[in-house]
């Protein structure tokens, strides 16, 4: 396919994202399933604009005077694939498979100037969710919003129990990964322009084997601030398919003992052939059914709840959930979080430290709910994340990253990384 042919699929894919109301994974491969002349390329380049929209949803708007699909796609290929009014017009003419002829005001919208558009619109976020990340943020908020726009990296994790660095670097040689900025185990993989493809390491023999994970980076750093050593107690509330499990079995070296723990069967299922092909052996799978971590309360010196959020912290990935979030799914996840705060209290002992994380970028679901639960608990202090910092990753904090309450924000802005938030709380 060429890229008119491109363009008409990704306009066709969006359409049918906002008509049937369904994720964009979804449309994709339904299209793909429908159009199978279409190769692995073609599906890449597809998805890339697809996802390239919606990240930009709201900019994109207002550049072009419409939020519509056809406006939305051939905005990405004026504005964000440096393509012109005059390059499409000559690929389009002869193409049975091209779109209509550009518009005057879609040629216009190549080089609109939106610096005096609604703040929320150039931060691409939406308009009711401003004052949270004017609270987050500060001065700084929509450029923090901007900077979720962008492509995400693919970032790996080595596993120490089986490999090195070095090892995997070489493995993997032919898509010249980087070593991470901030994680000591973390590989990076760019994100490529255009219609680049993203790499399909899951298939090299290093990954079978289980020298490394793929896993964000920020979700390395968070997990890593968990500060478990080996022979500690762990509980992971919400171990879902393992991600975090994996990670604190390596810091510990297989000692001691983690228990994994999901409240969804399905959300836990990959975690078993995950602990296997990673060699992990100081970690129990504890499976949903009523009183089954009873024996646990009161005795563990770490319970790590990586909890249920709304997934800001994510947009670049996953960004047709930016445009789906609403006050009272915000709501719900508050609730859901302020509940899991305080079971996770009951399994620690003495001197034990809770560990909280979200994947959001969102204040209510980070310093709130900590500043909420200390107020019940006067029992609970919060940890020096700073020293936190240094202790684990051998670097002082970078400024920026500690939050009012005594937490951590990393983000695509500030770190390279997705958003997450983390605050270490020790049981006095």
């Amino acid at each position: 396919m060429r890229l008119p042919g491109r363009l008409a699929a990704a306009i066709e894919v969006l359409t049918d994202v906002e008509q049937r109301k369904r994720p964009v994974s979804e449309a994709l491969k339904a299209w793909g399933l429908n159009n199978r002349f279409a190769g692995a390329g073609d599906r890449a380049a597809i998805g890339n604009l697809v996802y390239d929209a919606l990240r930009r949803r709201a900019s994109h708007a207002a550049a072009m005077g419409s939020d519509s699909p056809r406006a939305l796609v051939l905005a990405v290929a004026l504005r964000d694939w440096a393509e012109t009014p005059q390059s499409l017009a000559e690929a389009f003419a002869g193409d049975s498979h091209a779109p209509a002829a550009l518009t005057p005001e879609e040629v216009a919208g190549a080089t609109a100037d939106i610096s005096a558009a609604p703040d929320a619109a150039r931060a691409d976020i939406p308009d009711w969710l401003a004052p949270s990340l004017q609270r987050a943020f500060g001065a700084d908020w929509v450029a923090e919003g901007e900077a979720m726009t962008g492509r995400p990296s693919l970032d790996l994790r080595v596993n120490a129990l089986k490999s090195v660095p070095e090892r995997v670097l070489k493995s993997l040689a032919r898509f010249s990964p980087q070593a991470a900025a901030i994680a000591p185990f973390g590989l990076i993989l760019p994100a490529g322009p255009r219609d680049a493809r993203t790499a399909n390491v899951t298939t090299d023999e290093a990954y079978l084997k289980g020298w490394f994970e793929v896993q964000d980076q920020g979700s390395q750093i968070v997990a890593s601030l968990a500060g478990a050593q080996p022979g500690d107690q762990v509980l992971d509330l919400c171990a879902g398919a393992g991600g975090k499990t994996l990670a604190l079995a390596a810091a510990m070296g297989n000692k001691g003992q983690i228990f994994a723990y999901d409240s969804d069967r399905k959300r836990l299922a990959p975690i078993y052939d995950r602990l296997k092909r990673n060699g992990v052996r100081n970690a129990q799978v504890r499976a949903p059914h009523p009183d089954v971590l009873d024996d646990l309360v009161g005795k563990l010196d770490r319970v790590v709840v990586d909890a249920p959020c709304t997934g800001t912290g994510t947009w670049r990935r996953r960004p047709d959930t930016k445009w789906k979030l609403t006050p009272e799914l915000l709501a719900q996840r508050q609730s859901e979080q302020a509940e899991l705060l305080e079971d996770a209290l009951r399994y620690l002992k003495p001197g034990g430290t809770l560990v909280y994380i979200t994947c959001s970028i969102l204040p209510e679901e980070n310093d709130d709910q900590i500043v909420a639960l200390k107020a019940a608990h006067p029992e609970l202090e919060s940890i020096d994340i700073a020293a936190a910092w240094r202790r684990t990753l051998i670097t002082d904090l970078p400024e920026g990253l500690a939050t009012p309450a005594g937490g951590l924000c990393l983000t695509p802005r500030r770190t390279g990384t997705d958003g997450f938030y983390c605050h270490l709380l020790r049981k006095k």
